[in-house]
């Protein structure tokens, strides 16, 4: 499993709970305004839009915030313009991290990564420094019992997807950022609903960490971006054993 993959599941499995629900109300609204400027405010025409909307109504975004994003998106409301960012950077032990979000000013935003790096004991490094050993993928998440592990991974293929990977969870699907939306769209024409969805960055080569205390620092970073509001999705290629992920849970 990837580092990308333990981040993902520790991401996810907090975002309910997480106290800082603001930030992640904050991040959803980001996507839905791209995902309605690119494709148009209508969901049902708008596969990537439906998407972030779902995703936004399953941690209980307000209503009235979901449709003013659209607005906004679409040009309706205060647009807002919203660029692309990516930084690449070292963790603990040289660990690889990539962080990609959506900013409204890239001035404030860089120093306030490049900050994030310093405290938690890492270094935020130039562009390409790290981002050889990633592939950019979409990442499309399904309720495990939703369906079967075999008919699942047949309705992926048949999609346009790369691969599936199952686990007691979730199935996690992935597929290159041009079928994205094709596979979301078939995907949800075959009753299937995504818990989450995004196109990230997954390692091609991961590093495991044995000791807690390296762990407990590399997550520490991971963490501190990801709270970061205009940081969309984080990505490492470290790997942590689920002996050690048990002993930071107990913390």
């Amino acid at each position: 499993m990837s580092g990308h993959s333990h981040w993902a599941g520790i991401k996810h499995k907090k975002a309910l709970v997480d106290a800082k629900r603001g930030k992640l109300w904050s991040k959803l609204a980001k996507a839905i305004i791209v995902a309605a400027k690119q494709g148009g405010g209508n969901p049902d025409e708008n596969i990537r839009l439906r998407a972030a909307i779902d995703e936004a109504k399953a941690v209980s975004l307000p209503k009235d915030n979901i449709t003013r994003a659209i607005k906004r998106g679409t040009g309706e409301l205060d647009p807002v313009e919203l660029e692309e960012v990516l930084y690449e950077g070292y963790g603990v032990e040289g660990t690889a991290v990539m962080a990609a979000g959506l900013t409204d000013n890239r001035n404030r935003t860089a120093p306030e990564i490049r900050k994030i790096f310093e405290v938690c004991g890492g270094k935020m490094g130039q562009s390409g420094c790290v981002g050889w050993n990633f592939d950019r993928k979409g990442v499309i998440e399904i309720a495990a019992d939703a369906k079967g592990e075999e008919e699942m991974m047949d309705l992926a293929i048949e999609a346009g997807a790369d691969d599936v990977v199952s686990d007691e969870e979730v199935h996690k699907i992935t597929c290159s950022p041009e079928v994205f939306d094709q596979v979301l769209a078939f995907l949800d024409k075959n009753g299937l609903h995504p818990e989450h969805s995004e196109i990230t960055y997954i390692p091609r080569d991961t590093i495991e960490i044995k000791d807690v205390n390296v762990a407990r620092k590399a997550l520490k970073l991971m963490d501190a971006l990801d709270e970061h509001e205009d940081i969309q999705s984080v990505s490492s290629n470290f790997v942590v054993p689920d002996d050690i992920l048990a002993q930071l849970e107990e913390e």
